[in-house]
């Protein structure tokens, strides 16, 4: 395991799974031995959305998740950012990620919405995420018209020398051709690993966290703990 590594956990869209799924990594991680801490750089919505407690509080502890930038309409940061006359500059945020990631030896990049969402000045998602990350779990819905945006997703990452470790589809029922076929369809089309996580039940941070570890498989976390 290397001094400091970032694994960037991002999303095809908006409320597609990231926090549940960093919940779930966050708390697997530090389960086993490892100190590891989500960071969320901007919170927009903010209230009621808070993505960096809701890992703090699956994983019993506030060290396991910060959040660098709170916002409260719920718009693309830039966009919160402008019309709250609170300025939000792409370097300052970039050197403030990297400060927080050096302090841990594996830090959870949460995204925010999309990877094209604007973040800063004319940056956006994916910028941070290309100067940040050494690799990427992309979070995608598990039903019609996932292939397109989560194939898309994969080759945006691609271009900009982001290794995507694996793909995950959230709330996978299997209740439809759509969703037996897409895991199958996506490993095809992006040459990478899919793994699949069911509609869980409730809202506690802990259950949902710990349903997400028990449905994505061992050598899946394995081989995220080995690039780290």
């Amino acid at each position: 395991m290397s001094d400091s590594t970032t694994i960037a956990v991002v999303g095809t869209d908006t409320g597609v799974g990231k926090t549940v799924v960093t919940a779930g990594l966050t708390w697997e991680f530090r389960d086993r031995g490892v100190d590891a801490r989500a960071i969320k750089p901007a919170q927009t919505g903010h209230p009621p959305d808070d993505d960096a407690a809701f890992v703090a509080d699956a994983c019993e502890t506030d060290e396991a998740a910060t959040c660098l930038r709170y916002f409260e309409e719920p718009l693309a940061p830039r966009v919160a950012a402008e019309r709250a006359d609170d300025p939000l500059e792409y370097e300052p945020l970039l050197a403030d990620c990297r400060r927080e990631c050096e302090q841990v030896p594996v830090s959870l990049l949460e995204g925010i919405g999309g990877l094209r969402v604007p973040l800063a000045g004319d940056r956006e998602v994916i910028d941070l995420v290309a100067d940040l990350a050494s690799s990427a779990v992309v979070v995608t819905r598990s039903g019609l018209g996932t292939l397109n945006h989560t194939a898309l997703t994969v080759n945006a990452l691609e271009r900009r020398g982001v290794d995507v470790h694996g793909i995950v589809c959230n709330e996978y029922e299997g209740a439809s051709v759509a969703e037996r076929t897409n895991p199958g369809a996506l490993e095809r089309m992006t040459d990478h690993p899919v793994e699949t996580v069911p509609p869980l039940p409730g809202s506690d941070p802990a259950t949902l966290a710990n349903g997400v570890h028990d449905a994505l498989q061992r050598s899946f976390v394995d081989r995220l703990l080995e690039t780290a």
